[in-house]
């Protein structure tokens, strides 16, 4: 039986790891980690947040350069983080980069859910609202992605996911939650068939966009980096994008600019998939067999995992 764990011990989480894979992780120093790289997985920092977050937002143009009428494409974008995405209008209005013309797409990653329901756009915390206000409503009218263009989770689950069959998904993009997640792909509780060990990784890939049950690390997250600590605002189900859909994306580019995950995080993560260690209780590692991930981070923000009291 694997370890119960240390922060909620009616779920998985990194903290039933092997306690000598969690040491090796937290010996990582900076340069240790650009070593990490490989054939299907790069590690690159960038020494300002000017050029980290101008790096992901040219990841939406060049998606959108490359698609046509008859071949679109589009990139899959986060909420978390989300500074580049004024960077991105401010730099499709420059180009005068017509989304329309370009038949251009755009798919939002998760979505809160209240009572069974996907939030709308009136609910304080929606990511839908996010991205409209952050960036599709900066974009001249005439430049605009068409509505039907945008895909964002709701109630047509089954339509959402089968978009990834229809149009190109050049890249998603990501951050990296303190569980260690992409999206809202949370560990699963200990329960039933996985009371005693995880799902495998095979049976974690097969599943697509969903409803999910939140780890409580990710509600007290978001709720410190959303909400101003206020938990009971912050529901405690999303829809998510899944794994299914994930291995429909050309790339995977993660963002890690030391604001949502920690130093230990940042570099357990990479580690894992940079030696093929796929682990369920680690979501994030179960990238380590996709064909093309990058990890993207802000120099200073990695920070160190030495005991420093305060």
């Amino acid at each position: 039986m694997r370890k119960r764990s240390v922060i909620a011990p009616d779920w998985w989480d990194y903290t039933t790891l092997d306690d000598d894979l969690l040491a090796d992780a937290a010996r990582l120093t900076p340069g240790d980690m650009l070593q990490l790289s490989r054939e299907g997985f790069q590690v690159v920092f960038y020494d300002t947040l000017e050029d980290f977050y101008l790096a992901e937002a040219l990841e939406y143009i060049d998606a959108w350069r490359q698609s046509t009428p008859d071949n679109p494409v589009g990139i899959c974008g986060p909420i978390g983080p989300t500074e580049q995405l004024p960077l991105v209008a401010r730099l499709v209005n420059a180009l005068d980069l017509n989304l329309a013309e370009h038949n251009a797409h755009f798919w939002g990653m998760d979505e809160w859910v209240i009572d069974g329901q996907a939030v709308g756009e009136d609910h304080p915390l929606s990511f839908r609202k996010a991205d409209m206000a952050l960036c599709f409503n900066r974009i001249r009218p005439e430049l605009r992605i068409p509505e039907a263009n945008l895909h964002f989770p709701g109630g047509d689950l089954a339509g959402y996911s089968a978009s990834f069959d229809t149009v190109r998904c050049a890249v998603m993009q990501g951050g990296q939650g303190d569980v260690k997640h992409w999206a809202f792909n949370d560990p699963l509780k200990r329960e039933g068939d996985y009371a005693d060990v995880p799902p495998t990784p095979e049976v974690f890939r097969k599943l697509g966009t969903r409803v999910v049950d939140l780890h409580p690390v990710t509600i007290m997250q978001n709720a410190r980096t959303s909400g101003g600590g206020v938990v009971s605002e912050v529901p405690t189900q999303a829809i998510t994008v899944g794994p299914v859909e994930t291995w429909k994306a050309g790339k995977v580019s993660i963002w890690q600019a030391g604001t949502h995950d920690n130093p230990f995080g940042m570099r357990l993560t990479a580690l894992m998939i940079s030696k093929g260690i796929a682990d369920a209780a680690v979501p994030m590692s179960l990238l380590a067999d996709h064909p093309d991930v990058q990890f993207n981070y802000y120099r200073p923000g990695i920070g160190s995992c030495d005991v420093e009291m305060h």
